[in-house]
C-alpha cells in the first residue's frame, strides 16, 4: 500500500501553502532548496 502525505508550509511572506506528496523528505528538500522554480514557495521562501 503506498501512503500519502497532506502537508502544509509557512512561507516568508506569511501565505500558506499545501500540497501532496508521496515522498515527504524528499518533497520538504524541494522546497528548502528551490528546486523547483515553478513551485509556489519558490519565490516565497520558506
Amino acid at each position: 500500500m503506498k501512503r500519502y502525505y497532506v502537508y502544509i508550509l509557512k512561507c516568508f511572506d506569511n501565505s500558506y501553502y499545501t500540497g501532496v506528496t508521496n515522498n515527504i523528505e524528499r518533497r520538504l528538500t524541494e522546497h528548502n532548496y528551490g528546486l523547483n522554480s515553478d513551485c509556489y514557495t519558490f519565490i516565497r521562501g520558506l
